[in-house]
């Protein structure tokens, strides 16, 4: 992936090395986790899990944390952490202008980098937890230590697997500017036998909405990328954790969907760049 152009580090804060703060909150949405759902999922947890999980999306929460500067040269380059910052300039950029020609406002928001563990409005972050998006204080969380875990445990290398995370991230924020996520805690409030359904439509389209990110970047891809990207959405496919975790494939307890699922949405996104296209919830439905 060529990511050029001056990186705005102003859009990361960068918390690694630094003091863990307190936190008290409830749950986050992420990539392979809602509050800890890889390890809710793989120990085959039922409906109520996720729909607690679901009903603390805005939880009232107080965090406070270190911050230090990031430091990234005018462009991207290999290193990790300016490669993230760049991804999330784009991502922003791009649903900036999707927001504009919509006549809505993108509100910019924060990726924040910790190492082990650190606090958000969510309760607290942790290498355990995954990436996630706190709509509480609306931020995205990720330690880089994950992108290690996406290659050997997973088995996606690869910078725009890497991207692909971020932008499901960031897929979350825009849900949660859109009011999708109210939407999804009061309904699943209202119907907790729902709550896992609902929670895989959510996660859905955030992988939807990261691929209309790819489709919006394309001129930017190498050829091998899209195939990175969907191999990161494979991978992460509940039915594949099950499986690696040796348990008994369940779709009754999925809350992110089947690697085929997280696959094709993806690939929708990206086929045409239209987010009126990720209406996962009325595809659940019918």
């Amino acid at each position: 992936m060529r990511l050029r152009g001056r990186v705005n580090t102003a859009q990361v804060e960068d918390r690694r090395g630094s003091r863990r703060g307190v936190a008290v909150g409830g749950g986050g949405v992420g990539i392979v986790g809602l509050v800890i759902v890889v390890i809710y999922a793989l120990a085959g947890g039922g409906g109520s899990g996720a729909a607690d999980a679901l009903r603390q999306l805005q939880a009232p929460s107080s965090a406070t944390q270190d911050a230090q500067p990031l430091s990234c040269p005018k462009e991207a380059d290999t290193n990790n952490a300016c490669f993230v910052a760049a991804v999330v300039n784009d991502v922003q950029e791009t649903w900036a202008t999707i927001f504009a020609d919509g006549n809505q406002q993108y509100r910019t928001t924060k990726l924040v980098l910790f190492t082990d563990s650190t606090s958000s409005g969510c309760g607290e972050a942790s290498v355990a937890t995954g990436p996630f998006y706190c709509p509480a204080d609306g931020k995205v969380y990720l330690d880089l230590g994950f992108f290690q875990e996406l290659r050997s445990r997973f088995g996606a290398p690869g910078d725009f697997a890497q991207a692909y995370v971020v932008a499901h991230e960031f897929g979350h924020h825009v849900q949660d500017l859109l009011g999708t996520s109210d939407r999804v805690s009061r309904d699943a409030q209202r119907r907790p036998g729902q709550a896992n359904t609902l929670s895989r439509s959510l996660e859905l389209q955030a992988d939807c909405f990261a691929g209309v990110w790819a489709h919006e970047t394309s001129a930017q891809l190498d050829a091998s990328d899209f195939n990175e990207a969907l191999d990161a959405a494979k991978a992460v496919g509940d039915d594949r954790l099950q499986r690696q975790a040796g348990q008994r494939v369940n779709p009754e307890t999925w809350t992110h969907g089947s690697s085929a699922e997280r696959m094709s949405w993806f690939r929708r996104g990206a086929a045409a760049g239209n987010p009126d296209d990720c209406d996962t919830f009325s595809a659940a439905r019918g």
